[in-house]
Order: structure tokens, then sequence, then C-alpha cells
């Protein structure tokens, strides 16, 4: 299957749309664009993966290495799943703990910017 991926502005947040399925052979095209957008700045992101079907390890790899160079450039990273398959595989992988997971674009941002301010007040 093809993946389909765009991207939008909400505020200084970058909202990473994702469609299809996250695999071995699709996962590579998911890295580039998302080590394209924080080597441009786009530190804040939202990975929007409401309608992807499918998502493998190598898929949760490439999102982990996001984390870590975004959290490299004093960034945040959020999640937007609503489809249990793929919210269970986080659970299951213990990345739930890791990852800021939302149901909507609007409360990933909120989730965000609500860490970032608890941790600037700290």
């Amino acid at each position: 299957m093809e993946l389909t991926i765009t991207t939008r502005s909400v505020g200084d947040h970058t909202v990473v749309s994702v469609a299809g399925e996250i695999d071995v052979y699709t996962a590579p095209q998911l890295r580039v664009k998302l080590v394209d957008l924080v080597d441009a700045g786009n530190c804040h992101l939202v990975v929007d993966m409401r309608d992807v079907d499918f998502l493998d390890s190598t898929g949760l790899g490439v999102l982990v290495g996001t984390l870590k160079r975004v959290k490299a450039a004093n960034g945040r990273l959020a999640l937007v799943c609503t489809q249990e398959r793929i919210v269970k595989i986080f659970r299951i992988t213990g990345l739930e703990r890791v990852f800021t997971i939302a149901s909507s674009v609007e409360d990933a941002i909120g989730s965000a910017l609500d860490a970032g301010q608890s941790s600037a007040t700290q």
C-alpha cells in the first residue's frame, strides 16, 4: 500500500498527516520527511496517524528516532492515534509512556503546550 504524507502549520506546530501503511517499505519515506522538517527548524511536530492502517517495528523506529531528534532541538512531538489497533502497539511496546498520544490534533497541540509550560515552571 502507498503512504501519503501531507503537512500544514497550526500556530508554531507542524502537523504531519499520514495515511496508509507505515512499514519496512514506506517508513524510509516518512523518515526523510520528518528529518527534513526538523532540520528546517520545525521542532514542534504533531504526527496525525488517524488514517494509518498498519504500523510495524520499522515505523516505530522512525517515530522514536524523530522523537530523539526533536528533543535534541528542544522541540516537542505528539502523536494523534484513534484506531485501537495502532494505540495497542504503543501500549504493548511501552511506548505509550514515551510519546504524547492524543485523539485529535487540537488535543495533541494542547498536550504539547501543557508539557512545555510545566517543564518551564519546574
